[in-house]
C-alpha cells in the first residue's frame, strides 16, 4: 500500500511507513559506522520535494539534513541526542505540505 504521506528508510533496507516520533527514534538507534550509516524520510512519490537525513559521523554524533525546494529551506546540522533528533524531526515534517492532508 505504501506510505500516506512519507516514509524512512535506513541503508540497510528497513523501511517504517508514516513513522512515529518512537519509529524515528528505533531507525536512528540501530544506524552504526560500517554497514547502516543513513535514515532518509521523504514523501512517499516519485520526484519529492522535501527529505530529511540522519547520517553518522566518523567522529561520533549525526549529521542532520533538512532540504525543502518548495520553501528554499536547506540546512545542515549537527547532534548527539537521539531524542532531540527524533523529537526535531517529526516537528519538521509536521510542517510539509502534503496533497490530500486534511488541513488543521
Amino acid at each position: 500500500m505504501g506510505a500516506q504521506y512519507y516514509g524512512a528508510g535506513s541503508e540497510n533496507g528497513d523501511r517504517i511507513d508514516d513513522p512515529s516520533e518512537d519509529a524515528l527514534f528505533m531507525l536512528i538507534s540501530d544506524l552504526n559506522d560500517s554497514d547502516n550509516t543513513f535514515v532518509v524520510v521523504q514523501p512517499d512519490e516519485d520526484d519529492p520535494v522535501w527529505f530529511a537525513s540522519v547520517a553518522v559521523l566518523d567522529e561520533g554524533g549525526y549529521e542532520i539534513v533538512r532540504r525543502d525546494t518548495t520553501r528554499n529551506e536547506h540546512e545542515v546540522t549537527t547532534a548527539t541526542g537521539i531524542n532531540d533528533i527524533a523529537r526535531d524531526l517529526t516537528i519538521w515534517m509536521a510542517a510539509r505540505d502534503f496533497p490530500g492532508r486534511p488541513n488543521s
